[in-house]
């Protein structure tokens, strides 16, 4: 028997020889429960220690244990039965079976993972589970090769290079797959992993490999900051940039007299000729710039490379390429600095140029999911989409942030937003930007960044820029000090709930936030696309408490083609955070369009409905019901909190009952029954079946006896709270 009280895995002293090659020299490791990751450079030894691990390749000497039970010695298959689970490095899947072949050849009949979970974890396999392991991408593959060790319901996983040559979407899915692993607190994970990134972000450990020995183990978030010790034992962190005599010169700079915002004057701003008058002051102040130098503290040769707060929301970043917009950025940061914040610059500039900012770009571009590698291509596209991923992983590595600001045209404003759109809602967000003035959407995305237009393009500090980055800075500072006093804090002592709502579901709504008021802060979010991503942002981010997603609308839009559009994350909150769900069909009976000459050709002929001058609806038909049915019922089989999702029989929208333009319901049963066949309907997902129109008030108090039911016996909101409604 394992001895559940000691470490999941121990290795002491292990040795491991290949003739007269001394591959492992000594290793002791220890995995004690969670996930631990292993780092090192090609041929240190890394996928030798998962050999010996599973009784692939013979131990000279030394000890491995798992759950106290000696594995040396012991035959590979045994050891994959006593709960170890081995992902190899290449996959190893064969061409020629399916991916539902692969999978039941390990399927077991007891155990909490299965086919069915396999597939919900991974949709992709289950979309080509009759393909052939050979027609598989890679990413796919090592999907197919993660399910299949699961299948073994092991207790260890051990995972070589798990996500070596994958895009950087499925790095990310193995990630997530490897962190609610662990929180599940039913499998340990051991990572051997080259990517820092990746092991620092999956790992609260990391080992760090080195000829054969493990060198050291040590925090992850000392060694993602420690960009001298990658260099030192991984031969990463570092650009040929970063010559010796580098510091050298920043004390050099760091040395002047003077500091902070200087204002440089031309007393003829314009080359003066023989008979030129004399340049009237007003002139010569407007033509001014402003010049900022880097500068010392304390006395200190330069700016001291600090790692952003941990521990409290105390530091305010300054996001944007230093190489192009040095002055620009070190403005804010000395006008940030006057109002008395802790500030940082994150330079995230592509161009391989010294960068004397606290937090420099290659620090930044190790949390690419293939290292530096993925930033600094030489290509001047793929470095900057590269970096934008790279930030957006830092940041949410480092919850440390009061505030973030950011300055520049187009190319920096799509490098710093989406690293702010991951930022909890209600941390201030900023951006001064010479594409403010237009549609802006894209850029703040579903969360509360503010864009401030730059007037003048972002270059230099002249008369415009500079008032315009002075009042941002302004702007922000007043933002993080209202947030650090605890304004925003009134009403945290009601919980949340989100709802989403639509002209044609507003009576609904209205009913079951009349009800709910009082004990509860009801957030109504209009379903025009926006509006689904931003409640769902917020459930996230922890601000609410509960959702009632009454109006799904957006799904149609996105099946069809319409303006207000879900995105493919919709319902994703509900799947990660595994919060109690209530849904129903509301207003999934129409696709919106603008006006009626912007509907498509091929739609001209459809059920058209003019619901204001700016917004024309068209009937849905029972063959995109059964789309929109099919794709809402495979997110709900994702969700492991506890679902009730409605079918209004009477009608999913005002337009939707009988006498009325929309009423159809041979649609509407198209819908119903692809949700009840598509949904895995089990004691805590059901699909409730109500005989009312969704406007009526019967429907309504069906919803709130879901509710009441729901977050009764899952506790998470405040107590004594639903005894009131």
């Amino acid at each position: 028997m394992r001895d559940t009280n000691g470490p999941t895995l121990e290795l002491k002293n292990l040795n491991v020889f290949f003739g007269n090659s001394h591959a492992l020299q000594g290793v002791d490791l220890v995995l004690r429960q969670g996930i631990l990751s292993v780092v090192g450079r090609n041929g240190m030894g890394k996928t030798t220690l998962c050999n010996a691990i599973m009784g692939l390749v013979p131990v000279t000497s030394g000890s491995i244990s798992f759950g106290g039970k000696p594995l040396v010695g012991v035959n590979p298959a045994d050891i994959a039965r006593s709960g170890i689970g081995y992902v190899p490095q290449g996959r190893r899947i064969w061409r020629s079976l399916t991916v539902d072949e692969h999978l039941e050849l390990v399927a077991k009949r007891e155990g909490s993972w299965t086919k069915d979970r396999v597939y919900s974890t991974f949709p992709r396999l289950a979309e080509r589970r009759q393909n052939l392991g050979g027609h598989l991408s890679g990413g796919e593959q090592q999907m197919l090769a993660i399910g299949r060790a699961l299948l073994l319901n092991p207790n260890l996983l051990v995972m070589d290079e798990p996500t070596e040559g994958l895009a950087p979407m499925i790095v990310h899915q193995v990630e997530d797959t490897l962190i609610r692993l662990a929180e599940s607190g039913g499998v340990d994970v051991l990572v051997i992993e080259q990517n820092i990134g990746v092991a620092c972000a999956v790992s609260e450990q990391v080992a760090i490999m080195v000829n054969g020995r493990i060198n050291r183990t040590l925090e992850a978030a000392s060694l993602a900051d420690d960009t001298n010790l990658q260099q030192a034992l991984l031969g990463v962190g570092r650009h040929a940039h970063d010559e010796p005599g580098q510091s050298g010169r920043r004390q050099e700079t760091a040395a002047r007299p003077t500091f902070g915002p200087q204002r440089v004057y031309l007393s003829n701003p314009k080359i003066p000729y023989r008979w030129s008058q004399p340049v009237p002051v007003r002139v010569i102040e407007g033509s001014a710039r402003t010049r900022t130098e880097p500068r010392s503290r304390n006395g200190e040769t330069g700016r001291t490379l600090r790692p952003v707060a941990r521990q409290h929301a105390e530091t305010v970043l300054i996001a944007g390429t230093l190489d192009t917009k040095g002055d620009e950025l070190r403005y804010l940061r000395d006008r940030l600095d006057g109002h008395g914040l802790r500030v940082q610059i994150a330079d995230l500039s592509t161009s391989g140029k010294p960068s004397g900012a606290e937090i420099p770009p290659h620090v930044i571009a190790g949390f690419h999911p293939r290292g530096v590698r993925g930033v600094f291509t030489g290509d001047r596209g793929s470095a900057v989409s590269g970096m934008a991923i790279a930030f957006e992983r830092w940041i949410r590595n480092h919850p440390g942030v009061a505030g973030i600001i950011g300055a520049g045209g187009s190319g920096a404003t799509a490098l710093v937003t989406p690293a702010m759109q991951s930022l909890p809602v209600g941390v201030p967000k900023l951006v001064v930007s010479t594409v403010a003035s237009g549609d802006v959407s894209e850029y703040v995305g579903p969360t509360d960044i503010l864009m401030l237009h730059s007037v003048a393009d972002v270059q230099g500090i002249n008369t415009i820029t500079r008032d315009v980055l002075a009042n941002a800075a302004a702007a922000l500072a007043g933002m993080v000090n209202n947030r650090a006093q605890g304004a925003l804090q009134e009403t945290a002592d009601k919980p949340a709930v989100g709802l989403t709502m639509f002209g044609v579901t507003t009576p609904c709504v209205q009913r079951i936030t009349s009800a709910l008021d009082g004990p509860y802060d009801c957030l109504v979010f209009h379903a025009t696309g926006v509006g689904g991503r931003s409640m769902e942002k917020l459930l996230d981010s922890g601000k609410l408490a509960a959702i009632i997603d009454i109006t799904t609308t957006e799904v149609c839009d996105m099946i069809a083609g319409g303006v207000f559009a879900a995105s493919e994350d919709r319902f994703g909150a509900s799947i990660r955070t595994e919060n109690p769900y209530i849904g129903a069909c509301g207003a999934l009976d129409m696709v919106n369009f603008r006006d009626p000459d912007s509907v498509p050709e091929r739609y001209r002929n459809r059920n058209l409905y003019m619901h204001n001058p700016q917004i024309t609806l068209m009937r849905t038909s029972p063959e995109e019901n059964d789309r929109i049915g099919r794709w809402i019922g495979e997110r709900l089989n994702r969700m492991n909190g506890p679902v009730r999702f409605f079918l209004p029989e009477g009608g999913v929208s005002a337009l939707d009952r009988e006498g009325q333009p929309f009423w159809d319901p041979e649609a509407d049963a198209a819908l119903f029954h692809a949700l009840e066949d598509s949904v895995r309907q089990t004691s805590g997902r059901r699909l409730v079946r109500s005989p009312h129109n969704i406007n009526e008030d019967a429907f309504a108090d069906e919803v709130l006896r879901a509710f009441r039911e729901l977050h009764d016996v899952s506790g998470r909101l405040a107590a004594g709270a639903i005894e009131n409604v």
